[in-house]
């Protein structure tokens, strides 16, 4: 914050001897009533020069006190004047200027507006999407210019979208038709509130049709748009379903155990995700964006030796008996949920995404793929893919297949299958810390994370996925591998 305090107030002193701002302007923007405050801010930004930007960022950044009528600039505690830059003692009573809500929102208006003009096309584009769904007539005069020295056409034609939002409340009956036509090709959510807005005031028969036209366009524009979200979110939502089932249909399909903790173990990974990134904070805070790599092998190991102890201490004494393992793990999950509350507590604890995984594919004006979750279904991919090599060309697979198939025989052969029970436990049980850490990443980590949902979500996948099965009346190992 102090670097860019610097740099706007060097604007903001380099500027002042190549332009004027006058009192009138401040005196307007600072003193007054809120509607009338607004009016002078959007006059003083229409025709804005370099000087009257660097004031209005100054506003914005609370750098601005008043003592009766005097206005200073604040910089580390010293004062200067605003008109010709020279130090000032600020006086023991000055206060900061209070800016209501509307009035914040209207000088991050101005100074998007005045960001159109950016020679930086990111700069520009983040404005035009601060400014979208703008109707403030006041702006119209600097859309009008940027939209005149726009070169990019993407740009451009968005500078002409909002143009014609604002012009749908012009007196001129022919612009507003006008309007109304250009923003039937929109794509933006904001058109389609803009529309129904002006659409509940117009009195013109011929313009209520025009504007009814061009919202049933704009929301079959965007139906495509929210429909196709939903997919992709469900999409990523069922790649972490799909890893915490694959640990549930490796662990059922050896054993036949309905492990009712599974949602725990999911659990545990989320939480061991979570003390991985305090640890990062506290020790590595220069390579935190980097902690997720090292969250994932901790999130599979904490959840597959929890298992491994869970399954040598109590699981291992009630094979072949299913109900007596059902209602075992269901004890072990409340276990492990107040676990958790006494150790971290009941409130949900927060897990940030690290840097490369914040943002998004735009793709459509409502349809964003964010990379997080685009991340996770590559992950989850991922770790179908190295389980299908583990189990299909890995001694330990050989191991877990032989034993699924026919435990006796493979215990004939020499096969430790209490050992290899162990290991398949531990394996399913690794896979759901992993589902853990990828659901971290978009979702609140709680006690409540494994409860009755994961669990019950995940059996309701393998049970689908056997029902539709052409196998479906082999054995269990069949579906399991």
């Amino acid at each position: 914050m102090p670097i860019r305090q610097f740099f706007i107030f060097a604007t903001f002193f380099i500027a002042i001897h190549a332009h004027a701002l006058s009192a009138e302007d401040v005196k307007g923007i600072i003193f007054g009533e809120t509607e009338a405050r607004v009016e002078a801010l959007n006059k003083a930004a229409a025709n804005a020069d370099e000087k009257t930007s660097a004031f209005i960022q100054a506003l914005a950044d609370d750098a601005v006190k008043t003592s009766g009528e005097k206005v200073f600039l604040v910089k580390d505690d010293k004062a200067f004047d605003p008109f010709t830059g020279a130090p000032q003692p600020l006086p023991a009573d000055a206060e900061d200027v209070i800016n209501p809500n509307l009035m914040r929102s209207e000088i991050d208006n101005a100074l998007a507006a005045l960001r159109l003009f950016s020679k930086d096309e990111k700069v520009r584009a983040a404005a035009i999407k601060t400014l979208a769904g703008e109707s403030d007539e006041a702006r119209l005069p600097l859309i009008e210019k940027a939209y005149a020295a726009e070169t990019v056409p993407e740009l451009k034609s968005r500078l002409e979208q909002m143009r014609a939002a604002i012009l749908l409340g012009s007196g001129d009956r022919t612009k507003r038709l006008a309007a109304a036509s250009l923003l039937s090709a929109s794509n933006n959510p904001n058109t389609k509130t803009v529309l129904i807005e002006r659409l509940a005031s117009e009195t013109d028969a011929d313009v209520k049709v025009a504007l009814q036209s061009a919202l049933t366009k704009v929301h079959a524009s965007l139906a495509w748009g929210e429909k196709l979200a939903a997919i992709f979110s469900g999409i990523s939502l069922g790649s972490i379903l799909l890893l915490v089932a694959l640990g549930l249909a490796i662990t059922y399909g050896l054993m036949g155990v309905i492990n009712m903790a599974h949602g725990e173990l999911m659990m545990i990974g989320a939480y061991a995700t979570y003390v991985v990134q305090c640890l990062f904070q506290k020790y590595l805070p220069g390579a935190f964006d980097w902690y997720l790599l090292a969250a994932v092998p901790v999130a599979f190991l904490a959840s597959a030796l929890m298992r491994a102890v869970l399954e040598r201490g109590v699981i291992r004494f009630l094979y072949g008996r299913p109900l007596e393992t059902l209602l075992a793990t269901w004890g072990i999950s409340l276990i492990l949920q107040q676990a958790v509350r006494s150790i971290f507590g009941a409130q949900n604890v927060g897990v940030e995404n690290p840097v490369w995984m914040s943002g998004g594919v735009q793709l459509l004006g409502n349809l964003s793929l964010p990379y997080n979750r685009l991340v996770i279904i590559g992950f989850a991919l991922a770790v179908l893919l190295g389980m299908g090599w583990l189990i299909g060309s890995t001694r330990l697979g050989l191991f877990v297949r032989g034993v699924t198939q026919n435990r006796p025989i493979a215990s004939c052969m020499g096969v430790n299958t209490a050992r290899i029970d162990t290991y398949a436990f531990a394996l399913g049980s690794g896979i759901a810390g992993l589902a853990g850490c990828a659901l971290s990443q978009v979702g609140n980590v709680g006690p409540d994370l494994g409860r009755g949902t994961s669990s019950m979500r995940s059996w309701l996948w393998c049970w689908a996925a056997w029902a539709n099965s052409p196998e479906r009346y082999m054995p269990r190992w069949a579906w399991a591998y």
